[in-house]
């Protein structure tokens, strides 16, 4: 083995396990191969540009910001007052409620923790108000947090289009029914879990009064998602054009109809959007240069070749593809893994005959668990600061949902009509 590539294949688990921040890790890991291995610094700086150079890649910082727009806006508490008049009085209530809500916002923000953010901190308290322990309140809210990452727009999506030159348009489309199937499959695991627990409703059923009242407030937040993919999948907007859409959208209807912003507000959406906005990219960055090496030294034949003989059987190679990022998801960043392992995956994909948008999708989806597990699991530690729950309560709360989930994924790497049936 090359000596930049034993340095990374060290260095880079051992900054990850002392907490430092991926993308810095990830650039230090670069810098240690670009220094044992006299690879010209040019050359990578130019590398770490044009990664972020490409017109697909502006749609997230736009779908950032319609997040935070309706987050700190009325948006997120329209729509769970939709949820609850809609499956409130169902076995579980208010877990059900999350779960739903989680679905809806997801189709608004694009981002797994802030999803668990804006539903999370109003169902947690409420779900323990009404008798829910918190270990399970705060597992079912993490856990549907997830649904933002799957339900389009996701930037975990956008990323990976980008770095597989695969239509983000068709990903979005591709990604609906994937993630309203997860969605369900975990409303299904709230109610089994709810009766076990004996977690009764006490939210009666809502009458068509109520519902139409509800949707009728809703109405705004459930146009966004009409708006953002009706304009991609009519051939209207591009995914970027969409994101610019959604985000004046946004802003005319929390700012001059609905009148949830101020001057405060909007200095926090801003500031927000330029943190995680910067986070992503730095990370986009990095790990394009360290994919840059991996390329110099002949990472992607070397794996190639090690795992050609699983390409023959598809079966195999899903479940050694999503064991293996699970794995990974445990310490390492969803969009990391996303940008690290496409360009190493997409020869063993085409070898296997695999649709470059039904993997997208599964790929979302399982690494869409490193959410969940420890040590990084930010959708955890975003859990805990709501609930003040420690994080080994949490971790083992979760575990039901990870294995509920776990099975959804084998279903959409098997069924790929699951996947491909709206394209």
């Amino acid at each position: 083995m090359d000596l930049p590539i034993l340095l990374i294949a060290v260095f880079l688990p051992i900054l990850l396990l002392l907490s430092v921040p991926i993308g810095v890790a990830l650039g230090l890991s670069v810098v240690i191969a670009v220094v044992s291995g006299d690879i010209p610094v040019q050359f990578l700086m130019q590398k770490m540009f044009f990664s972020l150079d490409t017109f697909p890649l502006l749609a997230v910082p736009f779908f950032i910001m319609a997040g935070e727009i309706m987050q700190k806006g009325s948006m997120a508490e329209a729509l769970l007052r939709l949820s609850r008049c809609l499956i409130g009085h169902i076995t579980g209530g208010l877990a059900q409620v999350s779960v739903l809500t989680c679905m809806f916002y997801g189709a608004l923000s694009g981002s797994a923790p802030a999803t668990v953010a804006a539903v999370g901190g109003i169902m947690i308290p409420s779900m323990e108000k009404e008798g829910f322990s918190k270990s399970f309140s705060t597992a079912t809210n993490v856990s549907a947090g997830c649904l933002g990452v799957m339900i389009p727009p996701s930037v975990p999506l956008i990323i990976y289009g980008t770095t597989a030159n695969v239509s983000v348009g068709d990903l979005f489309i591709a990604g609906i029914v994937p993630g309203i199937f997860i969605g369900i499959i975990l409303m299904i695991t709230c109610y089994f879990l709810s009766k076990y627990h004996g977690f009764a409703t006490k939210s009666p059923k809502a009458t068509s009064k109520q519902t139409w009242q509800a949707f009728h407030e809703a109405k705004y937040a459930l146009a966004v998602p009409v708006i953002v993919l009706g304009g991609i999948y009519g051939g209207v907007t591009t995914p970027t054009e969409a994101g610019a859409i959604a985000v004046t959208y946004a802003f005319i209807v929390e700012g001059l109809i609905l009148k949830g912003l101020n001057k405060t507000k909007v200095w926090q959406i801003l500031r927000s959007t330029t943190i995680t906005t910067a986070t992503i990219f730095l990370v986009v960055a990095t790990a394009s240069a360290l994919g840059q090496i991996l390329l110099i030294y002949n990472v992607p034949n070397a794996l190639v070749g090690l795992l050609s003989g699983l390409t023959e059987n598809k079966i195999v190679f899903f479940l050694v593809i999503i064991l293996m990022l699970l794995i990974l998801g445990t310490f390492m960043d969803a969009l990391a893994n996303i940008l690290i392992l496409t360009p190493l995956l997409l020869p063993l994909v085409n070898q296997a005959g695999v649709d470059l948008t039904h993997f997208g999708v599964v790929m979302i989806a399982a690494v869409s668990l490193g959410f969940l597990t420890p040590p990084v699991g930010v959708n955890l530690f975003v859990g805990c600061g709501i609930s003040g729950i420690s994080i080994e309560k949490l971790s083992y709360a979760v575990l039901p949902f990870i294995a509920t989930m776990l099975v959804g994924i084998v279903c959409l790497a098997f069924i790929p009509q699951m996947v491909l049936c709206l394209l």
